[in-house]
């Protein structure tokens, strides 16, 4: 009898398999500099001043990290996906200072209550299963007055049938898209309740127009549409 594959672990060779590709596509040099000056304008008002103890979760490559790395945060990323951890050790092995990249699950940080100022993720909620667990630990690792600070949009509005790419289809299946409650969000307004809901404080969502033009501008991943994002950042009382 064949053994079907937890979900987290569709999940993560979903993602190992994109590694490449998604990892290239951050690092596209017409658009390099552009995308570090503006997200490091976006994540740098949201998070307390450097150096601050940030723990990126759901960190793919790495690209938040190693950016709030270089703006002076002592950064601690982790993921479960082994390809774009490789993608993300390998850039850190360049880049000074440089975060520390460990496998873990972003659903349950195994890290000692009160260990963090900051928690940031970007493009992790709609493909986060079990929200409300995840977001319970979140803010115990996080300090009082600790802050979250993520970035996420409605990718999939009309359901997630609208990615027809094999691996997509055959990874995503339903016991996958059955655990991730916010994947087929229609309104930011999902992701801001539950983390609401959790007992975060403050709970702002701002739309990032500066990261629309870039796309209007430069354009999208292939089979991507230019869609506005969000950063909601909320507090840890």
């Amino acid at each position: 009898m064949t053994t079907r594959p937890l979900p987290q672990d569709s999940i993560n060779a979903y993602w190992t398999g994109r590694a490449p590709a998604y990892d290239d596509y951050q690092q596209r040099p017409e658009r390099r500099d552009h995308d570090r000056a503006a997200w490091a304008e976006v994540f740098g008002a949201a998070l307390p001043p450097a150096p601050a103890a940030v723990l990126d979760l759901g960190t793919g490559s790495g690209y938040v990290a190693l950016l709030l790395a270089g703006l002076g945060h002592d950064v601690t990323a982790t993921d479960l996906s082994e390809g774009m951890l490789a993608r993300a050790q390998a850039h850190a092995a360049r880049a000074e200072p440089a975060p520390r990249f460990l496998q873990g699950d972003a659903v349950a940080p195994d890290f000692p209550d009160a260990s963090f100022d900051a928690i940031t993720n970007r493009y992790l909620m709609w493909t986060l299963r079990e929200p409300e667990r995840a977001l319970g630990n979140w803010r115990r690792v996080l300090r009082p007055g600790g802050v979250l600070a993520l970035v996420d949009s409605t990718w999939f509005p009309t359901g997630l049938d609208r990615d027809t790419s094999t691996d997509f289809v055959e990874l995503y299946d339903d016991g996958v898209r059955a655990l991730l409650p916010l994947a087929a969000a229609t309104s930011i307004d999902a992701t801001r309740d539950v983390i609401a809901a959790a007992g975060f404080e403050d709970v702002t969502v701002t739309p990032l127009r500066s990261i629309l033009e870039l796309d209007r501008r430069f354009g999208v991943a292939p089979d991507h549409e230019v869609q506005l994002q969000f950063l909601v950042t909320a507090r840890r009382t």
